[in-house]
């Protein structure tokens, strides 16, 4: 609870310092020819997940690349990549962690009234493998279990991107992201916080 209420804290404090940065035309002026402006980024962070995934796995890190293109006034296209490892809290046999693979699609809102933060939303896939070694025996019936093979699950994602420092075409700041797939029969939720640095090709 303390971490989580530190990473409130960290976010608040960056939104604060995003709304008062000076807003650069290139920020807050938006061009409605679609790929006008393009974008490539890099992130890391870390993953947290929530209700049922706080009982199965740990908190874990990831790494991604990004890119963001002008759309229309107002709005950006959005792509993201990302891969992390989970590791399982209880032992389950065989079964030493999980890779995921998270690719994003979707588009950012940059309102005015906050400028230069921006409002994200769009659609997630994610592919998953569990890391295990099985001795010959097919023993994956418990939890997990269905990880052994390649798996691919859908969803949707909703993120605050927070840009703390601009510099000529180099811009760095914070993401954070709420994931939600539709894997049935319960939904999984995750909240990721990041920082990226991106740079605009042209």
């Amino acid at each position: 609870m303390a971490k989580m209420k530190a990473l409130i804290l960290l976010v608040l404090s960056f939104a604060a310092c995003a709304l008062a940065q000076s807003e650069s035309g290139e920020i807050v002026a938006a061009d409605s020819v679609a790929f006008s402006k393009f974008y490539v980024s890099i992130e890391g962070g870390e993953k947290y997940p929530f209700g049922d995934l706080v009982d199965a796995v740990d908190n874990t890190l990831y790494v991604g690349i990004g890119a963001r293109y002008a759309y229309w006034e107002d709005f950006d296209g959005i792509i993201l990549f990302q891969y992390s490892y989970f590791e399982p809290h209880d032992k389950i046999p065989h079964v030493y962690g999980v890779h995921e693979a998270s690719g994003k699609l979707g588009l950012d809102y940059r309102w005015r009234l906050i400028s230069p933060i921006a409002l994200g939303a769009g659609f997630i896939c994610n592919w998953t493998r569990a890391d295990f070694n099985d001795d010959g025996r097919p023993e994956f019936d418990t939890r997990g279990g269905t990880l052994t093979d390649n798996e691919t699950e859908f969803g949707w994602f909703a993120r605050l991107n927070l840009p703390i420092f601009t510099m000529d075409n180099y811009r760095a700041g914070l993401n954070v992201l709420w994931e939600q797939l539709w894997t049935l029969p319960e939904r999984s939720n995750m909240l990721s916080v990041g920082l990226y640095i991106e740079r605009r090709l042209w």
